[in-house]
C-alpha cells in the first residue's frame, strides 16, 4: 500500500502542477512553445525527460538482462548523438521554427516536410503507444497485478493524454523539473540497495560469471555488424528527434539551447548507465527464476524487460522501493506527454494550418491541437497491439525516424551540396524502406541465410540508412547545385549563436 500511496501523491502533484499551468496559456505559441521563455535548468531537464523514457525502462533493461553490458553500444548511440545535436542546437534555435518538419520545409520544399510529418505521426504514435504499453505493466506490478496489464494500458493512456491536453508545453517543462529529480535521484539510490540485496557487488559478480560470463563483454558475444545495428537507431533518432527541436525553440536564447544540449549529455549518459547496472544486478538477483526464462532457458523477452520495476516492488525496502517506482511514473507520464505533444504539433501546424485553417486564430489552434493530442492518443492505444515487447517497438519507431529524417537533416546542415528533390527523395526512400522491412517481417515468419540478416529487428537500421544516404548522395550529384540562399542560414552559426 506504501508504494500506491507514494507514486499516487507524486502523479496528483504533477496533475496539480499542469492544472496551475494551463491557466498561464494565453496563445498557441504558449502551447506549442512554451512563449520560447524556458530557461536553461529547465531545458536541461526537460531534455533528459525526453529522451529517458519506456525505451529505457524497458526495452534498455531488457536488453541487460539479454546481453549485460553490452547493452551500452545502443545506449552510446544517443549520447553520440547528443554531442553531435550540440553543434546545431545554436542554429535551431535562431532559426526558431516550431517543428522539425519546418526546419525541412525551409531547407528543401513543402513535399519534404509533408512526408517528415507522415513519418514523425507514425513513428512517434508507435512510442506514444509503447508508453501506455509500459505504462500498463508498471500499474499491474504496482498492484500486484489487481489489475491486469491490459487495464492499467488503459489507465496510463488516460492519464498521458489527460496531462498532455492540458497545458501542453508549458506543463511538460514544468512537470519535468520533479520528473528530471526524481529519475536521477531514485537511480542513485537503488544501485547500492539492489547490489546489497544480492549480497554486494562481489557476489553480483559471481553469480553473472557463472550464469552467462559475456555479459560482462564489451561485445556480449556479439559480432560488429550487431553492434552497428543496435547503436545507429539510437543515434539516428536523438539526430532527428522532432521534440528536441521543438524544446530547442522553447529556449530563452540560442546560447542556453545550446548549453541544455550538454546539460542532456551528462544527464543521459548517467541516468542510463545506472539503469544499466541496476538491470545488471537484477539479472543476478532472479538468474534462478523461472518467470524469467522460457521452457527452452532462452529469456523471456517481456518478462526481462521488466526487471528495473520487479526490483522496486519485490526487492528492495519499501521506501526505496516506492522512490523507484515513482520514478518509473515521471518516465512514462514525461516521455508520454513529450509524444503526444510533438504528434499533436506536427498533424495542427502542417496539415490543419497549412491546408484547411490558415486564418484560425490562436485560441482556436490551440483547440484544434488538445482535438489532435485526443485522437492521436487513442490510435497509439490501437498501434500498440501489434508489437510483441517495448524495445521491438523501439528500434522500429527509431530507425522509421531516423533513417528517414536524419540524413536529410544532417545535410542540411553540413553539406552545402545537398539539394531539394535529393532530400525529399532520402527521406522517401528511407521511410519506405523501414516500411518494407516490417512488412515482411510479418509475412516471413522464419527467414534465413541473407533474408534473415537484413529482416532481423536489432539491425534493421543498416539496411534502412544505407538506402536513404545512398539516395540522397546520388541523387544530389545527379542534379544541379543549390543556390547560396538555399543553404546559408543552415551554415553560418550568426551573431545570435554566440551571444547570450
Amino acid at each position: 500500500m506504501i508504494h500506491i500511496a507514494v507514486v499516487s501523491a507524486y502523479v496528483l502533484l504533477l496533475l496539480g502542477v499542469s492544472v496551475y499551468k494551463s491557466r498561464t496559456i494565453k496563445s498557441d505559441e504558449d502551447f506549442m512553445v512554451a512563449g520560447r521563455g524556458v530557461p536553461v535548468y529547465m531545458l536541461v531537464a526537460t531534455l533528459v525527460c525526453t529522451w529517458i523514457g519506456s525505451g529505457s525502462l524497458f526495452g534498455t533493461a531488457g536488453l541487460t538482462f539479454r546481453t549485460g553490458i553490452s547493452e551500452l553500444w545502443f545506449s552510446s548511440g544517443a549520447w553520440i548523438g547528443i554531442l553531435m545535436v550540440f553543434l546545431i542546437a545554436a542554429r535551431v534555435r535562431r532559426i526558431a521554427e516550431y517543428t522539425l518538419t519546418d526546419l525541412l520545409e525551409r531547407r528543401y520544399n513543402q513535399m519534404a516536410k509533408v512526408l517528415g510529418t507522415i513519418t514523425i505521426i507514425v513513428a512517434y504514435m508507435v512510442i506514444a503507444g509503447y508508453q501506455f504499453k509500459g505504462g500498463g505493466r508498471f500499474i499491474s506490478i504496482l498492484s500486484d497485478g489487481a489489475i491486469s496489464p491490459e487495464t492499467g494500458m488503459i489507465l496510463a493512456a488516460l492519464i498521458i493524454i489527460g496531462f498532455t491536453i492540458l497545458a501542453g508545453m508549458v506543463s511538460i517543462v514544468s512537470i519535468d523539473i520533479f520528473n528530471g529529480s526524481i529519475m536521477l535521484l531514485a537511480m542513485l539510490v537503488t544501485l547500492p540497495f539492489a547490489v546489497m540485496s544480492h549480497g554486494g557487488f562481489g557476489a553480483v559478480l559471481d553469480t553473472i560469471r557463472t550464469a552467462q560470463p559475456s555479459h560482462l563483454e564489451p561485445m556480449g558475444g556479439h559480432d560488429l555488424f550487431w553492434v552497428i545495428g543496435i547503436a545507429l537507431p539510437t543515434f539516428l533518432l536523438l539526430m532527428s528527434e522532432s521534440s528536441m527541436y521543438q524544446k530547442f525553440s522553447s529556449a530563452d536564447s540560442p546560447r542556453n539551447a545550446r548549453r541544455a544540449v550538454m546539460g542532456m549529455f551528462f544527464g543521459v549518459v548517467l541516468v542510463e548507465t545506472l539503469m544499466m547496472l541496476i538491470a545488471l544486478t537484477g539479472f543476478a538477483i532472479y538468474a534462478d527464476d523461472a518467470r524469467f526464462f522460457m521452457a527452452d532457458g532462452t529469456v523471456n523477452r517481456a518478462m526481462a524487460e521488466e526487471i528495473i520495476l520487479r526490483i522496486g516492488f519485490e526487492q528492495l525496502p519499501t521506501l526505496v522501493g516506492s522512490l523507484l517506482l515513482a520514478a518509473g511514473a515521471a518516465i512514462v507520464i514525461s516521455t508520454g506527454n513529450t509524444f503526444l505533444m510533438v504528434t499533436s504539433t506536427n498533424v495542427t501546424r502542417d496539415i490543419f494550418q497549412a491546408f484547411f485553417f490558415k486564418n484560425a486564430t490562436p485560441g482556436q489552434v490551440v483547440w484544434m491541437q488538445r482535438g489532435c493530442i485526443l485522437v492521436i492518443g487513442v490510435l497509439a492505444y490501437v498501434m500498440m497491439s501489434q508489437f510483441e515487447t517495448i524495445l521491438e517497438m523501439a528500434l522500429i519507431s527509431y530507425t522509421m525516424i531516423g533513417a528517414s529524417l536524419a540524413p536529410a537533416l544532417l545535410a542540411a546542415f553540413f553539406w552545402k551540396r545537398v539539394t531539394r528533390i535529393a532530400g525529399v527523395a532520402s527521406i522517401a526512400s528511407g521511410m519506405l524502406t523501414v516500411v518494407a522491412i516490417t512488412l515482411l517481417n510479418s509475412i516471413i515468419e522464419e527467414p534465413s541465410g541473407f533474408l534473415a540478416l537484413v529482416l532481423d529487428t536489432e539491425t534493421i537500421a543498416i539496411p534502412s540508412v544505407i538506402v536513404s544516404v545512398s539516395t540522397l548522395v546520388t541523387v544530389s550529384l545527379l542534379t544541379p547545385r543549390p543556390q547560396e540562399s538555399d543553404w546559408k542560414e543552415f551554415m553560418d552559426e550568426g551573431p545570435a549563436a554566440a551571444g547570450s
